[in-house]
Formats: structure tokens, sequence, C-alpha cells
């Protein structure tokens, strides 16, 4: 009877399991995820005992990407990657580089061929973005800077996967494997036609949807949205994503992945775009329960009895090769010390798009089947010491920290956007605002600032918005306030104020202890999302403490008595 309805056979198995190893994982304090993986790997094929219908998970999984990278969409618009564009796009390049020739060179160690060699390298280099937005909002840092350039980074890696699988198939017969519909390997003529053809589709999707989508989906939420109907809103928030996702595969040669990318992000420019991923969010676990599953179901627990030096050598690539060269590129660009150790931890794991690069690639002839297994195992092990490297870095930075001359060197603070310039006047040195923070929060400030002619010194740790501002004008300094040289530079011992207009409340109170420290008669002001955090700083003695319900209920309700002229 239970042969006769695999898919819910599949279904049932699959998420019965994933809550109890998942439930067992969190207990043992780690992710979840991780139970998902093992959950999967006991109803496989390599494993005794029952074992799901393989082509039906594979499906489930493919939805589940859908669905996963709709929710990166909606997390990430194009505005946030440009905002971080000068470190994310070449920083990724430069490190899937790195990651790439560090796996086909072990791998060619081992005696594989080239093609083979860089396709492993290949699955090794990215890391999986569904993985790093759970260990951000764990640690509720998706909208610092740290998060934004990490998530910024993931989606430059996402998106250079997405032409290495529109490309690998017409590059296979040049990397010794069989081309599709090429028995000899890719002509010079067919393969240069091919290749165009591949670019123009994908350079035509992203055109269509950046240009059309932007417009047309907002739109249409905002004409479901007044029928007043819950269960139509949410109909059409998961029908623009799956559909989208399989139209430009079906049209364009896309894949499923880039498809839903993008149909989150044009979803995220309407104003409806909260209310969208929260309808959406219980479906989207669902799926990605069951994507994780079916990854667990490739795995073949015994290569790590069989292979145990190869296992390691992937496991050390992922984390140590990959981390060490992420957070050198970071310190290259002269970015925090803070930034480089959070970015470099975010980078020491691999996940969908490796799976998915080693499927495309065993059935084009270019991975065997013990490199298919050690991805996997490098892919679940990674998945689970990725916590473990997080809480490592805290520790990490504290002891680089007390080492000033190592903290120093690793900074580089030979930056001429880390100290005001010279020729600053004199206004913006004494008396001033330090302005912490150039987001929504802070541009707003900064407004209503100018607009009274009151002199203040942004510090931002994003120093592309550092660069602008000193372009038009303004007056700002590259860093992380929690640091007492940055809050020097900003001339923090003779400021009258500090503003601190960041979202990321995890280092308000170092930063203003370091505050007071240099300058005790400072007026000190923050904002925060969290009740229990305003509590929290409102017993560091801040002067004050802006909560964000308790300011727009205010303005709303003055609005409200303002209208029966009510107020005094």
């Amino acid at each position: 009877m239970l042969h006769s309805t695999p898919l819910i056979t599949t279904i049932a198995t699959a998420l019965g399991l994933a809550l109890v190893f998942g439930f067992l994982a969190v207990r043992f304090k780690l992710p979840a995820l991780v139970g998902y993986l093992l959950a999967g790997v006991l109803i496989g094929p390599f494993t005794p005992g029952f074992v799901a219908d393989g082509q039906i998970a594979a499906e489930l999984a493919e939805i589940g990407v859908m669905l996963l990278m709709f929710g990166v969409g909606m997390h990430f618009s194009m505005d946030d990657l440009m905002s971080v564009r000068k470190i994310a796009l070449p920083g990724a390049v430069l490190q899937i580089t790195v990651a790439t020739a560090m796996g086909a060179g072990v791998a060619h160690f081992w005696g594989w061929p080239m093609g083979e060699a860089i396709v492993f390298g290949l699955a090794l280099s990215v890391a999986s973005t569904v993985v790093l937005l759970r260990a951000l909002e764990s640690r509720n840092a998706l909208d610092s800077l740290n998060g934004k350039i990490a998530v910024g980074w993931l989606v430059v890696e996402d998106l250079a996967m997405v032409l290495v699988l529109v490309l690998l198939p017409p590059l296979a017969g040049w990397l010794g494997g069989t081309a599709p519909g090429d028995e000899h390997g890719g002509g010079g003529g067919n393969l240069w036609l091919s290749l165009g053809l591949t670019l123009l589709k994908v350079s035509a999707f992203v055109g269509l949807m950046l240009v059309v989508g932007r417009r047309v989906f907002p739109k249409l939420l905002w004409l479901v949205a007044r029928t007043g109907s819950r269960e139509l809103f949410t109909l059409c928030v998961i029908a623009a994503a799956v559909s989208i996702a399989y139209g430009a595969a079906s049209l364009f040669g896309v894949s499923f992945a880039l498809g839903a990318f993008f149909a989150g992000m044009v979803m995220r420019e309407s104003e409806f775009s909260h209310r969208a991923a929260e309808d959406s969010l219980p479906l989207r676990e669902a799926f990605a329960v069951l994507f994780f599953v079916s990854v667990g179901m490739l795995f073949d627990p015994m290569v790590m009895v069989r292979q145990p030096l190869q296992v390691l050598a992937v496991l050390a690539i992922i984390i140590v090769g990959k981390s060490i060269a992420a957070a050198a590129l970071v310190l290259v660009f002269r970015y925090p010390l803070n930034t480089a150790l959070n970015v470099s931890a975010s980078l020491a794991q691999i996940g969908e798009f490796s799976f998915i690069l080693a499927g495309l690639g065993a059935s084009l002839g270019l991975l065997r089947p013990e490199g298919q297994s050690l991805i996997l195992a490098g892919a679940l092990l990674s998945i689970a010491i990725n916590p473990l490297v997080f809480k490592g870095i805290d520790g990490l930075e504290v002891w680089i920290q007390s080492r000033s001359k190592l903290a120093h060197m690793l900074e580089g603070r030979a930056d001429h956007l880390a100290e005001l310039p010279m020729d600053t006047h004199e206004k913006y040195l004494s008396q001033q605002v330090v302005l912490v923070g150039y987001g929504r929060v802070g541009k707003r400030i900064a407004s209503a600032l100018t607009e009274r002619g009151i002199p203040f010194v942004v510090v931002d740790q994003n120093r592309e918005r550092v660069e602008q501002l000193r372009a038009t004008g303004g007056t700002a300094v590259s860093g992380d306030a929690a640091d007492a040289g940055v809050l020097i530079q900003a001339h923090i011992a003779r400021a009258s104020m500090l503003v601190v207009a960041t979202p990321d409340a995890f280092n308000v109170r170092q930063m203003v202890e370091n505050a007071r420290m240099l300058n005790p008669h400072i007026e000190t002001v923050v904002r925060t999302h969290n009740e229990a955090e305003a509590a929290l700083l409102a017993a560091e003695n801040i002067n004050r403490v802006f909560l964000g319900e308790d300011e727009l209920a205010h303005s709303m309700g003055r609005h409200v008595l303002e209208r029966f002229g009510k107020t005094a």
C-alpha cells in the first residue's frame, strides 16, 4: 500500500525523521539542518532499511531550492548589493579563484584529470547562502554591515555558479567530458555559438526582470492585496516564485535558483514585501527541510571510513583554506578585522550550489562518484562545524586585539578613509555631533542636521558610503565605532553628542563606554528595535534610547490628536 503512494510516503517519512533528528541536533547545540541531513542519510540507498523514492525527493528538493532562493532575493535587493559591490564583487571572484585552485590542485595530486579537478574545486569554492542566512539570523547580524557584505559576497558567488552551470555543458568536451549533442568534444565554431547564445539568454532574463519585473510584480501584489483575501495573497507570492523560476528555465535556459532569486528581488520592491515574506515563510521552511533531506539521501557514510585523509583534505580546504583567503582579501580592501573574520566564517561551509554543480558534473562525465561523495561529506561536516567557527572568531578577534601590533598591522591603519583629512574645517572638530551609521535612519538624521546648520561627522564601516560622503563634501570616517581609535579620529573628545543610528546594537554599549572614556560629558543617543535591549541600554545611563515601535506609536498618536485639536 505504501508503494502505491510514493509521494505521500516520501514526504511523511522525510518530515517525520527530520523533526526527530532536527530536535536531537538542536539539543546537542548543532544546527537543525544537520539533523535534516542525517534524516536523509537514514532513508537513502546507502543505509539499510526503508529507502525513499529518490526521483520524487529530487523534485521536492528543486521546489525547495526555488523557495529558498526566493527568500534570499526578498532579503537582499540590488541596492544592497550595489552598496557593497566594491568588496563583494572582486572579493567573491578572487575567493572563488583561490578556492578552486586549492581544490583542483588537491584533486590533480590524487591523479584526477584536469577537467574533473576543476569541477571539484568549483564545487568546494561556493558557500551555502541558506546556511549563512540561518547563521546570521541566529546572531541578529543579518542587517549589519558584516551581514550585508557576507550575503552580498555569497550572492555574487551564486551568480558566478549560475554562470558556471550554464557554461559547463558547452565546455564539457574541451574539459574531457561529454558535451551534450557532441560526441567528439566541442568544435570551435559550435562552442562559441553556444556560449554566445547562453550568455544572451541569461542577459535577456536579467534585463527583463530588472526592467519589467520591478514594475509588474509589485503592482500585481497590490491588486491581489486589495481583494482582502489572505489565501489569494499567499497563493500569488508562491505562484510568482515558482512560475518565474520555471519560466526562466523553460524560456531562457536559466537555472531554477537564479529565476527564483530574481523573483524575490522584484517582489522586494513592493510595499507588501514584508507581508509576502511572512506569509510564504512556513512553506519555504517546509521545503527547505525536504531539500536538505534529499541531499542527505545522496551521501554514502562509508566514504569517511574508506577515504578519511581525502575527507580531511576537503574539510581543510572548506574551513581553513577558504576562510584564510577570504579574510586576507577583506583586509586587503581595508575593512576592519571584525568584518574579515565574520566574512571568513560565513564562507567556511558549502551547500546547495555545490550539490547542483556536482550533479551536473557527474552527468557530463566531469566528476566521478568518489568526488560526489567527498563533496557531500565536506558539506555535511562543514555545516555541522560552522556554528563552532562563528563562536571561535569571537575569541580569535579578542586574542588578535590583545596583540596590538598584530591588530594594527592586520587592520591597516594607514588608511586615508580611517582619519579625517588635514584640511577639515574647525567646526567639525569641536562641539560637533558624531553620527554612527549612515543607513536609512542615519541619512534622515544627517539631512535634518544639515538643514539646521549643525556640524556632524559620520562614522560608518561601509567604505563606499564614506567615499560617497566625502565626494559630496561630507565629513566622514571609515571604521567600527566600537573601536576607541575610530572615535578618536572622529574627534569624539571635543564632540557634543554621540548618535548611534546603526541597527546593529551588538556593540552599542562598547561605543558608549569608549565615548565616555574619551569625553565624560558627552550626550549619548541610541536606537533599538527590542524592548529588552532598550531596558539594558537604559540601565547603562544612556541619555536617550529610542525604541522603534514607541516612536512610531508616538508619532501616529500625535497626528491623531492634532487632527482632533487635542494637542497643547
